[in-house]
């Protein structure tokens, strides 16, 4: 199957681009390995604006979000994808100058599922929490179906765990149109770090989109997604096929998380290394609470993983 990322979006950093009627975006100045070229915040509507993710707290970044605002018009709204340090951070400096309230579905950690929870508590060394946003707060939670509106536009939060377990998405109602954050992204395949991110729930938001019918998807990191119902079916195939090369490294004996990437992820950028275990640790995880996996001895993540 050919791949459906586009590699070669190339935004100016602070500039605003319309993207639709009532859509705008900034991209920030936050390049990298894992964001891209830039965390995209959105701006929804005219006069009354909705802003979704503000991004990280970068005061250039802040004052070019300021500056693009038309006369009379004003951030009502913050909204808020997840808790990571690219996304939630400058939505306390946004909200101290506007007055807007911040919504989002809780603090980081919050929706965690009761695999993640029990294992969390248990004292398992999973490592993961990269990027977290510990201080990130919402004024107002949103939960599934909660709707936000203003002049002229409402956006209805969908919960979409898996890349972190407070993850929203937002759909913008009578435009087909879903705000992805870094649940589905047009750039890349999505991190899921346990405990915080959780293949399981992962899947199952994937396979909810998949009963959706929009027609664009606009993610945290990339380009517009102009086909989402076959980049989702992409992105559920690789990591079913992700799994299957998992579980025939393990039909050559037990291994780390470690051993198993860079068995399975050969010849990738030494930079993303670290998020290919990670990715496989989620797996691992997924594979033991459906009894397919064990670890020898205690979970951790550096833990050895036998077929069960």
């Amino acid at each position: 199957m050919p791949s459906p990322f586009i590699t070669d979006h190339r935004p100016v950093h602070g500039v605003i681009e319309r993207l639709a009627p009532g859509v705008r975006v900034i991209t920030a100045p936050n390049a990298g390995p894992m964001t891209f070229t830039g965390t995209r915040s959105y701006l929804v509507g005219e006069g009354d604006v909705a802003l979704i993710d503000p991004g990280p707290d970068d005061p250039a970044h802040f004052e070019a979000l300021c500056a693009v605002l038309a006369a009379g018009e004003r951030i009502s709204h913050i909204l808020v994808t997840h808790s990571h340090s690219d996304h939630s951070p400058l939505a306390a400096r946004m909200r101290a100058r506007t007055g807007a309230p911040v919504f989002g579905f809780g603090p980081h950690g919050a929706g965690m599922s009761a695999q993640m929870q029990a294992l969390a508590a248990s004292g398992a060394e999973l490592g993961g929490g990269e990027g977290a946003d510990h201080g990130f707060a919402p004024d107002i939670a949103l939960g599934e179906g909660d709707r936000v509106s203003g002049s002229g536009w409402a956006l209805t939060a969908l919960h979409t765990p898996g890349h972190l377990s407070n993850h929203l998405s937002f759909a913008l109602e009578g435009e087909g149109a879903l705000f992805s954050g870094d649940h589905v992204m047009g750039w890349a395949t999505t991190l899921v770090s346990p405990p915080e991110g959780d293949l399981a729930a992962f899947m199952t938001s994937l396979r909810r989109l998949q009963e959706r019918d929009d027609r664009v998807y606009y993610p945290g990191h990339g380009a517009p997604v102009a086909e989402p119902a076959a980049l989702v079916a992409h992105v559920l195939s690789h990591r079913q096929q992700r799994e299957a090369q998992i579980r025939a490294a393990l039909e050559r004996g037990p291994a780390t998380p470690a051993v198993l990437a860079e068995r399975i992820y050969s010849g990738l950028d030494a930079r993303l290394l670290p998020a290919a275990r990670r990715n496989v640790l989620a797996h691992l995880l997924d594979l033991v609470q459906r009894g397919l996996v064990a670890p020898e001895g205690e979970m951790s993540a550096g833990a050895v993983f036998r077929r069960a």
